[in-house]
């Protein structure tokens, strides 16, 4: 059975500073070779690998983006483009990487051609030596967006400092041409000015084809002469519905009219007047009178029994007769005029004949408008959809010229803004000769120091961790489970002998 102390050793596994000195002391020559090793790389790094960085950075702004072009007088500003996008500041990114850029800087500083990869490549041509020194740029050259601003930050680091400031002065310059080719290729002028023109033959050919056609039709406003031939259509419309109900209500009067003055008389009795007749008593008795007289007269001379005496008695008879009965029959005397009804419903009716002749006259001639006005408004209503064809077919001519001629402009004013090198991208910072390395010669042999004696300590560490042999009584403890009774260490090697 192991002791409680044995199993307390064993169970102990934090190493103590001696035990860590004990490892370095061990391992001293791994340590010291490998630190050497480091601290010789770091300080032949500082005296003659050091390395000057120059910067640059570029600005993205709106300032040349494409204005909205349109046809209309007042175009409306695009408000939502002010700033500069994401997507755009990343184009710009790639644009200064680009390959055809890195080429034309190679090709103009003539990098390449003066290290020991140009022994090693003695077979290849220019072309094939100016894509391996564009792609070594590549590697050097870092283009990276600022955050939350409209700049590129563009860095190149070199054993030169004069080469770094000149190699991205050559990159600002190539990539300011590259951009202007992009964004703004050329013929874009004498496209627009073609344009224009065919626009505007189009323009004179349409409005010619509506100056014809109105000529031609005798129209001016077609959908406007149809509305008011729709309009004059309505109202004589109206006109005639109501002029038919007229002429049934004055139909229905000239009938009503008609029977009511057959039942009616022409003339009534206006006076009655019974009397008797004097003038004709007083002729009947005055003939009496001169018959009874000549009565008398005869009887002087003859008998009653003559003949003459008996025929005056047979008048005076019948003068008396005629009195009498003239007594007994007065004179009667009536008075008659014209009957007021039926004069009224005589007039009444010739008036309904004659406002019913004017009332059929005018749904005739009602009708008659209605038909033309029907014809008109069907007429101008085909000649305002041609109109209408015509219009728009010259007005989106109009708009096509205009837009045109405003493009024209817009490309000419961009060529001059090209010509004179004003571009929607500006070097903000142009790179200048930096007078101080990125790392300064004694922060390269402090750090190196430190990573020597890390590297070293680190590698004397594994050394001895892989080494299998017993170095202290515990190992051998902690392997064997057993007490040692004695241990010698062997001379010169550090081990122990068990």
């Amino acid at each position: 059975m192991p002791s409680r102390e044995l199993i307390h050793r064993t169970q102990e596994v934090t190493p103590t500073v001696r035990e860590l000195a004990m490892v370095l002391f061990r391992r001293r020559r791994v340590f010291v070779w490998v630190a050497g090793f480091v601290f010789a790389g770091a300080a032949l790094y500082a005296l003659t690998g050091t390395k000057y960085q120059a910067n640059m950075k570029v600005m993205v702004r709106r300032g040349r983006a494409d204005a909205p072009a349109s046809a209309g007088e007042d175009a409306p500003v695009d408000l939502t483009r002010l700033g500069v996008t994401e997507e755009e500041l990343n184009s710009e990114v790639e644009l200064l990487r680009d390959d055809e850029v890195l080429r034309k800087v190679v090709e103009d500083n003539g990098l390449g051609g003066r290290d020991w990869l140009h022994i090693l490549r003695w077979n290849e041509g220019p072309a094939q030596r100016t894509e391996h020194e564009a792609r070594r740029l590549a590697k050097r050259l870092r283009v990276e967006p600022i955050k939350r601003t409209n700049l590129i930050n563009v860095t190149y680091q070199s054993a030169d400092p004069e080469q770094a400031a000149r190699i991205l002065r050559s990159v600002a310059r190539a990539y300011l041409e590259k951009h202007t080719v992009i964004h703004r290729p050329d013929g874009e002028f004498s496209f627009f000015d073609q344009q224009r023109g065919e626009s505007r033959l189009q323009l004179e050919e349409a409005k010619g084809k509506l100056l014809e056609f109105n000529s031609r039709h005798g129209v001016i406003a077609a959908g406007q002469q149809r509305d008011l031939a729709l309009q004059r259509l309505s109202e004589v419309d109206a006109n005639y519905r109501q002029t038919e109900i007229e002429v049934a209500e004055t139909q229905q009067r000239v009938a009503e009219l008609e029977s009511l003055l057959a039942k009616l008389p022409q003339r009534t009795t206006t006076q009655v007047r019974v009397a008797d007749n004097p003038e004709l008593l007083k002729a009947l008795k005055a003939n009496l009178l001169d018959l009874q007289l000549k009565k008398i007269q005869l009887l002087t001379k003859f008998e009653p029994t003559h003949r003459l005496v008996r025929e005056v008695e047979q008048q005076i008879s019948q003068a008396q007769s005629a009195i009498a009965a003239e007594n007994l029959k007065p004179v009667r005397d009536e008075t008659t005029d014209k009957d007021s009804h039926y004069e009224w419903a005589k007039g009444e009716l010739q008036r309904a004949r004659v406002q019913l002749k004017s009332l059929q006259a005018r749904q005739a001639e009602s009708a008659k408008q209605e038909t033309a006005y029907r014809g008109i408004a069907r007429r101008f209503g085909q000649d305002a959809v041609t109109q209408d064809d015509l219009q728009s077919n010259e007005k989106a001519a109009q708009e096509r010229y205009l837009l045109y001629v405003k493009k024209q402009e817009q490309a000419r004013i961009d060529d001059a803004l090209d010509a004179r090198g004003i571009v929607n991208v500006a070097i903000a910072q142009q790179p200048i000769v930096p007078a101080l390395p990125v790392w300064s010669a004694w922060t390269i042999l402090v750090v190196g120091t430190f990573a020597a004696v890390a590297s070293g300590a680190g590698c004397a560490f594994v050394a001895d961790y892989l080494d299998p042999s017993f170095r202290t009584p515990d190992d051998v403890i902690a392997y064997l489970d057993a007490p040692v009774l004695a241990s010698l260490p062997r001379r010169g090697r550090g081990r122990l002998t068990a």
